[in-house]
């Protein structure tokens, strides 16, 4: 696969997926078509070696693996579904000064600022009953602006520049309209009718979001960049997803996307949930041979990483100051709020020099607090030696992020060929 290739197939990706629903859908999609038989953890498992499964939970995260006869030595990588954004309140229209809008809460440590002024969509996954009265749940996707946030004029603020803040209750509410008969029950009922749904009568629930409606895009004189929404972490997904679908049938590797990292990983589809867990002991259902293969293995925990910010070059450690374009960062912490040791380390570099690809170092500064991957609580929970990685990224939380054209790419390479 050239880069070119693999860099036009990330960019459908992620127009694709507005939210994790969609990623997952979407990933399943991918492991079908790529011969992977799907699972379901309700019924019971009859694994066939040499063949390669997939398995979701809660339609938001995804397991594919590979079955080898007697494998204990898996590769794992592993990396999240969700990104910071704006969901929809329960009840969320508000009628006021002449003008319906959206009530929203963030998910997540999104930055706010770049919300403004941008055209919004809205995607997400609905929960409701047909004439069979039995509920159902699909997927809906508005990808076109049906919302925006308007900012406060700075003839009305003159200190906008200097010292605006943003209050999350009352400055973020996206406009949608000026008609107060809107009905957002009627809205979603006509837009799960446009995939071909029939008989829907009531609505129960629904998980939706807003979403920058811009398509992802090379930047720079010479595609030296990608500008997207969602790299964090739809960026490892991809390369995850598509490193599994390259190997062949007997090399023994797992891929898993797990939903509600950026707000802690605490649910039963989050890394901290029984998602992989249970999985790998369906897989290994000797006690002993579990252990065996959590202490042969490795988990390749993918996420993204600070490239050092040229505005901003003060806000990065001087001697960990990854750049993009520049190789797979090594995330490193003394703190253990990223996994990586001196062997998991070693394996990668090791790796990494086999595929030909440079790799670079990242610690935060020792006066800045660092954030956390699913590194962490994996290798807790499951026993596994891990590395936590990423790909250099700028703007990182935002509405629209950006990393380089070249370092996903590497990634890929150094995953196809890995050896533990």
């Amino acid at each position: 696969m050239t880069k070119q290739d693999f860099n036009e197939g990330l960019l459908g990706f992620l127009d694709a997926s507005p939210t994790p629903f969609h990623a997952t859908q979407n990933m399943a999609g991918m492991f079908s078509n790529a011969g992977f038989i799907e699972l379901d953890e309700k019924i019971k498992w009859n694994l066939e070696a040499g063949k390669k499964y997939f398995v979701t939970r809660n339609d938001s995260s995804i397991i594919a693996f590979t079955y080898p006869k007697d494998a204990k030595e898996y590769l794992m990588v592993g990396s999240h579904t969700d990104s910071p954004n704006l969901k929809l309140k329960p009840n969320p229209i508000v009628k006021e000064h002449g003008i319906v809008k959206f009530a929203v809460e963030p998910y997540g440590g999104l930055l706010l600022n770049p919300w403004f002024d941008r055209d919004l969509g809205l995607a997400g996954q609905v929960n409701f009953s047909d004439s069979s009265k039995a509920i159902k749940s699909a997927l809906i996707n508005i990808n076109k602006p049906i919302a925006m946030i308007p900012s406060l004029a700075i003839h009305l603020d003159d200190k906008a520049n200097q010292e605006r803040t943003i209050n999350k209750q009352t400055d973020i509410s996206p406009v949608i309209s000026t008609n107060e008969d809107f009905d957002f029950e009627l809205f979603i009922k006509n837009e799960l009718e446009k995939t071909g749904l029939k008989n829907i009568e009531e609505i129960y629930a629904y998980e939706l979001s807003l979403y920058d409606t811009q398509n992802a895009s090379y930047v720079g004189l010479e595609d030296e960049f990608i500008a997207s929404a969602r790299l964090d972490n739809l960026l490892s997904c991809y390369v995850g997803m598509l490193s599994i679908c390259s190997i062949s049938n007997d090399k023994p590797m797992l891929f898993i996307a797990n939903d509600h990292e950026e707000v802690g990983s605490d649910s039963t589809s989050g890394a901290g949930g029984s998602f992989l867990e249970s999985t790998l002991k369906r897989m290994f259902v000797e006690f002993d041979d579990y252990v065996a293969m959590a202490r042969s293995s490795m988990m390749i925990s993918a996420d993204n990483a600070h490239a050092i910010h040229p505005n901003y070059p003060d806000k990065h450690e001087p001697n960990h100051a990854p750049y993009i374009n520049d190789g797979v960062v090594i995330k490193v912490n003394a703190n253990q709020r990223y996994a990586s040791n001196s062997k998991t380390i070693s394996t990668f570099l090791a790796n990494a020099k086999k595929a030909g690809v440079q790799t670079q170092k990242f610690v935060t500064r020792s006066d800045m607090g660092c954030g956390s991957t699913i590194g962490p609580i994996t290798a807790t929970k499951i026993g596994i030696e891990t590395i936590d990685i990423g790909l250099p990224t700028w703007g990182m939380h935002s509405i629209r992020e950006m990393c380089g054209s070249d370092d996903a790419y590497e990634l890929y390479n150094i995953l196809v060929g890995f050896s533990i």
